[in-house]
């Protein structure tokens, strides 16, 4: 049953299984280079019903430990990354076959001593009941296959999670649930509030990704939750959009964290957040700037994870021990950066420095700024003039920003009760050209960060803010009137960049997306806009509209 609050919506299958290649189960076992498969083996969970897995062990019989990647996109699947997603940088001749997507290679660590199982979950794909994601009743089902696993005769009893994105939110929820023989956890790149990071960034409905991803998970042979029409009954955060998150204080277990100042939109947020909240006394923090699937599968990540597992599944001396508690990237263009070792996330030594718009000048000040100005645009880019804001600042001496940002801004608009608002952080080097970053899983153009707002959104949960992350409430709606001059605080998602002498930070605010992708390109939308007319932004005097930086001196 669903927490008290809501009832869930089911529907039928948004696709049949065989659609993408899902053949009925039929158990099978072989010896296939090197390993031990057993395909379709039937796992029964705590209420009888049976899920299908794909169980991957060495030859030998001696115990081994587990690693498990659970997810919604098929257990048969191997993603051939290089056509599929072409720009992904994936090195596909270093994947074998038995690779599911964002999932661990099952050759590659088998070979390695482990045992590794790709699941279907409940409700997909061929196993049994009826599917819910992200749910309470999936993290169950979850938990009771890790107890499963680590009472195999074939295993040592610890079992490790992997994976990215659902396969990283998923770990989220059943560590809470802490199974007495989950040992450790590699979080990648995976959200941690569905509301906040995916469906309604900033309170504005995600109209392209969200309503995608049911159709990649919704392959079944019996009902599936209908999360877009949940997602309509539900446009605050509620029981409903709660139930989607794991209880952060309650997980324990080791944890290995990656995150990436990339997938702005989707996966940066919530995997910082995560690391902050979980209670566990023995996790490790790492942040970097490149794609997350290509940094995922690179051998020299692999090399780290399985260090990781290796300590806490095997047992072999604790070199995890003497890593760095939070090693981050400091970004200076596409796929060049730097890891620097630090002791914790939020950077303690950070010096958070206001840079004051001048909507006279189009420029930000290091200064308040006293006589009062203001700049306008068109709120949906179709009309004449100009369809953005923007406000420049030249460092006169190096810079690492690393960290959260936030904009305060006074706007104002003269048509309509609301406005949506997209903010960029873009990087010029000296010679005025843009500085494009890796940004998602895909694109090479990125900016350095994106925040969103829409104003009726505004207000706060004072218990979660703090100076540098507003973090907005969600609860109602606080429509504005023509003319009125309202105060926003926007949070703009972390990121780790450096500025050299003489290279520009430019700080973008518009009603449209930035940036912008032709369909059917994956990647974030929002096209359900409440923007008429035009925005008028606010500086100087009593209108303190500035930016927050998180400026990180080198260490002494």
């Amino acid at each position: 049953m669903p927490p008290e609050g809501f009832q869930y919506r089911f529907r039928e299958p948004l696709a049949r299984p065989e659609a993408r290649g899902g053949k009925p189960p039929a158990f099978r076992r072989s010896i296939e280079s090197g390993m031990l498969a057993e395909r379709d083996l039937a796992v029964k969970m705590l209420d009888g019903v049976e899920i299908y897995i794909d169980l991957f062990r060495p030859i030998e019989e001696t115990p081994s430990p587990v690693l498990i990647a659970w997810g919604p996109y098929g257990k048969h699947g191997h993603t051939r990354y290089s056509e599929n997603y072409p720009t992904a940088g994936v090195k596909q001749e270093t994947l074998s076959p038995y690779t599911a997507f964002e999932a661990p290679d099952a050759a590659d660590w088998v070979a390695h001593g482990y045992a590794v199982i790709n699941p279907d979950p409940r409700g997909t794909w061929h196993s049994q009941g009826t599917a819910t994601f992200l749910s309470p009743e999936e993290a169950r089902d979850y938990f009771d296959l890790i107890e499963w696993a680590g009472t195999q005769a074939w295993s040592n009893g610890k079992v490790g999670l992997s994976g990215v994105s659902y396969l990283t939110s998923s770990q989220w929820r059943v560590a809470a649930l802490n199974p007495p023989h989950l040992a450790a956890i590699n979080p990648w790149e995976g959200w941690t509030d569905t509301y906040r990071e995916v469906a309604r960034h900033g309170g504005i409905p995600e109209t392209w990704f969200w309503p995608y991803l049911p159709g990649r998970w919704g392959h079944s042979t019996t009902r599936i939750e209908d999360l877009l029409a949940e997602d309509r009954e539900h446009p605050f955060f509620d029981a409903f959009w709660k139930s989607k998150a794991a209880d952060f204080s309650t997980i324990r277990v080791p944890a290995y964290v990656v995150a990436s100042w990339t997938d702005q939109g989707l996966h940066t947020r919530g995997t910082l957040e995560g690391f902050k909240k979980i209670a566990s006394a023995q996790k490790w923090l790492e942040v970097h700037g490149r794609k997350k699937w290509a940094y995922y599968y690179d051998p020299e990540s692999v090399r780290r994870q399985r260090e990781f597992f290796d300590h806490f599944l095997k047992g072999l001396p604790p070199a995890v021990e003497n890593w760095p508690r939070v090693r981050v990237e400091v970004r200076e263009k596409y796929c060049v950066g730097r890891m620097q070792a630090e002791s914790e996330w939020p950077i303690a030594r950070t010096r958070y420095t206001k840079l004051y718009l001048n909507a006279a000048t189009g420029k930000l000040e290091r200064q308040p700024v006293v006589r009062k100005a203001r700049c306008e645009y068109d709120s949906r880019g179709e009309g004449t003039g100009e369809a953005r804001a923007q406000f420049d600042i030249m460092f006169d001496e190096p810079a690492a920003l690393i960290g959260h940002m936030k904009l305060k801004l006074w706007a104002s608009t003269e048509e309509g009760d609301d406005m949506d608002l997209f903010v960029a952080i873009q990087k010029f080097d000296a010679a005025g050209q843009e500085v494009p970053f890796a940004f998602w899983s895909h694109f090479e153009d990125g900016p350095v960060a994106l925040g969103w707002l829409r104003a009726s959104h505004r207000e706060l949960d004072a218990s979660q803010s703090t100076e540098y992350q507003p973090v907005l409430a969600h609860q109602r709606e606080m429509k504005i009137r023509p003319g009125e001059i309202v105060p926003l605080e926007i949070e703009i998602w972390p990121s780790g960049t450096r500025f050299e002498t003489g290279e520009r930070l430019r700080l973008v605010v518009q009603g449209t997306d930035i940036p912008k992708y032709p369909k059917p390109v994956m990647a974030d939308r929002h096209e359900a806009t409440v923007n008429r007319g035009r925005h008028i932004l606010h500086s100087g005097g009593e209108y303190d509209s500035h930016l927050l930086i998180p400026v990180v001196p080198r260490r002494p």
